[in-house]
């Protein structure tokens, strides 16, 4: 038998969990009171364990969730709008993408207010999944005004991202973010390859060029995949 701290001996279970993919990135480990019955110890000596992992950054927890296996989140700014590719392959990683919806669409009453446009209005949208190393890490919903971009469903987001195209036609000269936690409905877990229980991040980005919104997307990251950074300087 081993001479470790039993705490440490639960650790060390976990890592090997996650070493030889038993846990995988964003999957739910056991709870506490199924480990605490498994070493025969009391739930205290668990958390102790757990806790090392989650300020190590391997796991993370979530209220009333559970405790989830992270991975290392690929990371975005938050201020400033960057192009998902490029930010992938300066990570040193391999970017690819699947369009999922390239189309016409009509602004509902939602959507209308968000674009600042009548109800009724012509509208492309995109619907796109970024992977980073083949993992997804972000569901893009995006919808443009057809007038403003009359070509649009002609272009190839697979060979240059719908970001790009944007920059090229309409450089950004406003941007507004819309932050908030949510669950994945049945359509975002499939698509993300996640599962129901998976926290996701969803940013709702509004996009001007010279005082003309030009684009609002909504943007979907696995929480256990992806994280977002902001820094800004007083008074800005």
């Amino acid at each position: 038998m081993s001479n470790r701290p039993r705490y440490q001996q639960i650790k060390g279970y976990i890592l090997d969990g996650i070493k030889q993919g038993t846990y995988t990135s964003g999957s739910k480990i056991p709870a506490e009171v199924e480990l605490a019955k498994q070493f025969e110890v009391s739930r205290m000596t668990v958390n102790k364990a757990i806790r090392d992992l989650v300020q190590e950054n391997l796991l993370v927890r979530y209220p009333g969730m559970g405790t989830f296996v992270t991975d290392a989140k690929a990371e975005s700014p938050l201020v400033d709008i960057r192009n998902i590719a490029e930010e992938v392959v300066q990570r040193g990683h391999r970017y690819s993408c699947s369009v999922i919806k390239l189309q016409d669409a009509v602004a509902d009453e939602v959507i209308a207010m968000q674009m600042g446009v009548p109800v009724g209005t012509s509208l492309y949208r995109s619907v796109i999944v970024h992977r980073e190393n083949d993992l997804p890490i972000q569901l893009e919903n995006r919808f443009v005004i057809a007038r403003l971009l009359p070509d649009y469903l002609n272009q190839d987001f697979t060979a240059g991202t719908p970001h790009e195209y944007l920059s090229k036609m309409y450089p950004v000269s406003n941007v507004e973010h819309i932050v908030e936690a949510i669950l994945p409905d049945s359509n975002v877990q499939q698509l993300l390859e996640i599962d129901a229980n998976t926290p996701c991040l969803l940013v709702n980005r509004r996009t001007w060029s010279d005082d003309r919104l030009v684009s609002f997307a909504c943007l979907t990251y696995p929480g256990t995949r992806y994280k977002l950074r902001s820094l800004a300087s007083p008074g800005i």
